[in-house]
Order: C-alpha cells, then sequence, then structure tokens
C-alpha cells in the first residue's frame, strides 16, 4: 500500500521532520510530503502536531539569522488549513510523562506522542525508527516509503 493509504482518514500526527523536509524541500523526501501536505490543504486529511514542532523547526533558521524561513515556519504551522496545534500545557505535559514512563521515550518524542494521542490520532507519520510505540498509535517512517534504489 502507498503512504495515504496507510495514513487512513486521519487525523495523522506529523513529527517535526516532515514539515523540515516539506519546506525546506528536501529532494529525497519531497515527493512523499507533498502527498501528505496537498491531501492535508485539499482537506482529505487531517492533521495534528504539537506546538513542540514550531520551537523544533524555529531553532536552525534562528541560529542562521534567516528570518523568512522562521517566518515561514511559523505561518505554516499556525495558519495552514487542517493543521492543528496541539499546545504544550499542564495537561499535555503531565500525559508525556506517562509516555515516558511506559516507553522511556526522550523527552521531545513524549510530547509529539502525547500530542497524537490527545489530538486523537491513531497514526503518527515520522523517519525516526525509534520513536515509541504505544497501544492505539501506529508509528510510520517515512524511510519505509522511499522506491527502491536502482
Amino acid at each position: 500500500m502507498g503512504l495515504l493509504s496507510d495514513l487512513g482518514e486521519g487525523p495523522v500526527a506529523l513529527d517535526t521532520a516532515i514539515f523540515i523536509y516539506y519546506l525546506e524541500e528536501n529532494p529525497v523526501y519531497l515527493p512523499l510530503v507533498d502527498l501528505v501536505f496537498t491531501a492535508i490543504d485539499a482537506g482529505d486529511l487531517e492533521a495534528v502536531t504539537s506546538s513542540l514542532t514550531l520551537l523544533e523547526t524555529l531553532v536552525a533558521p534562528l541560529r542562521l539569522a534567516n528570518a523568512p524561513l522562521a517566518a515561514r515556519y511559523e505561518t505554516f504551522l499556525t495558519s495552514s488549513r487542517g493543521l492543528t496545534m496541539i499546545d504544550v500545557n499542564l495537561g499535555l505535559l503531565r500525559a508525556a510523562a506517562h509516555v515516558r514512563a511506559v516507553t522511556r521515550a526522550k523527552t521531545p518524542d513524549a510530547i509529539q506522542a502525547a500530542a497524537a494521542l490527545v489530538g486523537g490520532c491513531t497514526v503518527y507519520l515520522t523517519n525516526d525508527n525509534r520513536f515509541p510505540v504505544l497501544p492505539g498509535l501506529r508509528v510510520l517512517v517515512l524511510d519505509d516509503y522511499l522506491p527502491p534504489s536502482s
């Protein structure tokens, strides 16, 4: 099956790397993530991410003094149709602590996983094959959808 069919009807949780590949037009992953964001923009798929994604995507542009890219990330993450950003608040932090306690995940992954569950997602799209496995949240790794090398 293809990536879009594996994502299902949504909502689908998106890891930070998915946004980086898309907005920075990574030549390896752009064909895949473009399909995802086209479906989101068309209203065919709902997506969720945590507000931690905003922090993670802004670091490199700010470090490089690339204000236009930082602004592009912020606008995309806060204003895109079909994308809900789950705020990091006390409830989410408690849920992330539970995820960490059960899986020993790193704090950022635990926050992202908790946001996915709070957002009603059953699928999490990442490119991190170490992302924690949780009941009710199927993890899809983008690398698994790349065409075979010739």
